[in-house]
């Protein structure tokens, strides 16, 4: 061969090296929102809810990984709803999970029928499914003793959250990279908070996870998500980093900035208190012509 040519590596050997540096970017980033947010303590029962899909097992697979080097124990298990969906293979997640010696329970409730008799056809069922899906795990790690229930949400669900609630909710609001129940008897962690969609896809790819579509809400073309989600894939075409810098924008909140007198003191900056009766008396109604 002449001086300047190399032979082409085989394409298996690529596919190692290209799984081994993603797998050590995405396990880096995983440990730093763990850190960040102070997500995994000492002794701590982790329930990592598994779909399925591509996040779930990602984020299982890298929680046992960094278990085996991280500063403190901590125990975990995989939990599947199998919400009796139509053509869900119903041995599928266990008999992986078994396979490769990882704890994995099923729980089972029909929230299915429930959806389908309760939205009517062509209407959105995410809200509905979503809350029956929340209440059945929230309910089976309280009887078992599970202290965190971790969710396989990443970067980019995070920025299309922010954008569902400034679009549709009239309000700043994304999806916190932890968060305590309303009633405050669950811890929800999201440890892929720091990791893109696109890095889990390719190493859910090259790890050859067993991948169960969703065949409910997740199929729906007409769901506001599916419409923000490629309004950012858009942008990312056009824009490359745009995503990177919307997410950082979220991590960087300055209330003086923004126009919620809940969260910044606006009367405090000339030192008085906030007058009142600035509210004009509304026009009595005029008679109809």
């Amino acid at each position: 061969m002449s001086g300047g040519q190399t032979l082409a590596q085989p394409p298996a050997l690529r596919e190692r090296q290209e799984f081994n540096k993603l797998a050590k970017r995405l396990r880096r980033e995983v440990g730093r929102a763990i850190e960040d947010y102070a997500m995994i303590r000492a002794g701590d029962r982790v329930m990592v809810c598994v779909s399925g899909g591509k996040d779930s097992w990602t984020l299982l697979d890298l929680l046992l990984a960094l278990r085996e080097k991280a500063p403190v124990d901590f125990e975990i298990a995989a939990v599947n709803l199998d919400q009796k969906q139509p053509g869900f293979p119903a041995g599928l997640i266990p008999d992986y999970c078994r396979a490769r010696g990882i704890a994995c329970h099923v729980i089972e409730q029909d929230t299915y029928s429930v959806v389908k008799r309760v939205i009517p056809e062509g209407k959105t069922m995410c809200g509905l499914c979503s809350r029956l899906r929340r209440g059945a795990l929230y309910r089976y790690a309280e009887e078992q003793g599970y202290t965190k229930i971790a969710l396989g949400h990443h970067k980019d669900d995070l920025v299309a959250t922010f954008f569902l609630n400034l679009f549709h909710g009239g309000r700043l609001a994304a999806m916190p990279p932890k968060l305590k129940s309303d009633d405050g008897r669950h811890l929800v962690i999201r440890p892929l908070v720091y990791c893109r969609e696109r890095d889990i896809a390719r190493y859910a790819q090259l790890r050859g996870f067993p991948i169960v579509p969703c065949t409910l809400c997740g199929s729906q073309e007409n769901l506001q998500r599916v419409q923000v989600r490629r309004m950012m894939e858009e942008w990312e075409r056009r824009h490359p980093g745009r995503i990177e810098q919307i997410f950082a924008a979220l991590t960087r909140v300055a209330p003086s900035q923004l126009a919620d007198p809940r969260l910044f003191d606006f009367a405090a900056l000339d030192g008085g208190a906030p007058a009142r009766g600035w509210l004009m008396p509304e026009d009595p109604a005029q008679p109809e012509e």
